[in-house]
């Protein structure tokens, strides 16, 4: 499978573009998957419900299923997390997998960057960033620039309202 990430502070983004992104590859026919990365605890289980239950009750998986979808819950007990390789060999075949996070796995990515996160870029120490894309505050860059090198960037600079334009990136560099 395809894999191209989407990396970046909290704050700069990355959902935001992912939100307009994953449709418009989709819209080109693409089966498309992704994977985020959390750096905190997280659930997506509803406390109460028999799954819940199921989990807090010490079971190392619990799977729920539906007419319209189903979940497979892993619970760790104290073991390794995975690596982003481990959960993509988990995924069904699609054309692309998309990584939300991961900011310092070596896969090919790019960076959503705002000046107003506070955060410096990541792109000057992390050659496996393909391109920046930006609210127009990248160094250099002005609303409207044409997307292309960005004086001070050593990759193209993309707008963050162009998914589009971030989608035929992606597509050329996988």
């Amino acid at each position: 499978m395809k894999l191209f990430g989407v990396a970046g502070w909290s704050g700069s983004g990355k959902t935001t573009l992912l939100s307009a992104l994953i449709p418009e590859l989709v819209g080109r026919g693409l089966k498309v998957s992704t994977i985020k990365h959390a750096h905190h605890a997280f659930d997506v289980d509803v406390p109460g419900k028999d799954s819940h239950r199921h989990r807090e009750a010490g079971a190392t998986e619990v799977m729920i299923g539906s007419a319209h979808r189903w979940a497979l819950m892993h619970e760790l007990r104290g073991g390794p997390e995975l690596t982003l390789d481990e959960m993509v060999a988990r995924l069904s075949p699609v054309d692309l997998v998309i990584v939300e996070g991961f900011k310092r796995n070596p896969h090919p990515k790019i960076e959503v960057w705002r000046a107003s996160v506070g955060k410096p870029m990541l792109q000057p120490d992390d050659p496996t960033i393909r391109a920046v894309v930006s609210d127009g505050t990248a160094p250099g860059m002005t609303q409207g620039l044409t997307p292309g090198l960005t004086p001070g960037l050593s990759v193209p600079v993309l707008s963050l309202d162009d998914a589009a334009g971030v989608a035929d990136f992606i597509l050329k560099a996988v």
